[in-house]
């Protein structure tokens, strides 16, 4: 008798589902945390923000939220209240650019009671606004401020690489020689690595002091005046000038004035017009 080999038994009979064809998930979609959301909206800074949530003054579709952390996803509009008040998304981005003046401190609120640059901007209307990296109390010039922080992170990231200008006057008499000096490095207390300036040119000499501009390409704290503090002289004032592109110009000390959207592409290029 003829033999044949056994048939082979279908996923079906043998109790075994057909293979399917499985499809890669959803992506999902990016999440802020609750405080971000009301800065983002210019309702208050981060931390304000923060307190406000942890005190349940803060609602996202009628529950009470403690959790500065809270997940919003992004494209949604969920309901969110603060002291019962609705609040809405920002409309646009602003930006301004302030002259800050010597003497006054970036920041919101100061434990000392010191003035601030907010001063600057009391009875403007406008939303609320952090700034955009800073100028310590000494120093004045250009300052931006933003009710937009991912733009303001672009702007300070090492990544796009903005040169900062100051106009800095120094207690001694200084030359080019100096000046080759600051852009070749100079040993600072506390740091084996050298400290540079990426330009530096004399603009004026007076009888006692030396205005120069100096250029740079990198933000560590207090590097202009902890250079010339190494070169055994003092910084007497600082002048922020230009961040990029963007120059002080003749913006009165004190003022303010907003930016359009082709000086905001010079800091951050839009690649989405």
């Amino acid at each position: 008798m003829q033999r044949f080999p056994p048939r082979r038994k279908s996923a079906s009979a043998a109790g075994k589902r057909p293979s399917q064809r499985t499809t890669a998930a959803e992506p999902r979609a990016p999440r802020h945390g609750l405080a971000r959301v009301l800065s983002k909206a210019g309702v208050c800074s981060r931390s304000d923000a923060e307190r406000r949530i942890r005190e349940g003054r803060v609602t996202v579709n009628d529950r009470v939220i403690t959790d500065p952390e809270f997940p919003i996803a992004a494209g949604t509009v969920p309901r969110i209240t603060l002291d019962g008040v609705a609040i809405t998304a920002a409309a646009e981005r602003l930006v301004i650019a302030l002259n800050k003046p010597r003497g006054v401190v970036t920041t919101a609120n100061d434990e000392k009671g010191r003035d601030t640059v907010y001063t600057a901007l009391a009875g403007s209307g406008l939303p609320w606004m952090a700034p955009v990296g800073r100028l310590d109390k000494a120093s004045e010039g250009l300052l931006l401020m933003s009710n937009d922080p991912q733009w303001a992170a672009q702007v300070t990231s090492p990544q796009f690489h903005l040169d900062k200008c100051y106009h800095v006057k120094v207690t001694a008499l200084w030359d080019e020689v100096h000046c080759r000096q600051m852009e070749q490095g100079v040993t600072v207390a506390g740091d084996k690595d050298l400290w540079t300036a990426k330009r530096a040119r004399v603009l004026r000499r007076g009888t006692r002091s030396t205005w120069l501009e100096i250029t740079l390409d990198e933000g560590k704290n207090r590097q202009i005046r902890r250079i010339v503090e190494a070169m055994d002289a003092e910084v007497e004032r600082l002048v922020r000038v230009a961040i990029g592109a963007l120059q002080l110009g003749e913006l009165p000390k004190g003022q303010w004035r907003r930016l359009t959207v082709a000086e905001q592409n010079l800091l951050v290029p839009n690649k989405n017009p």
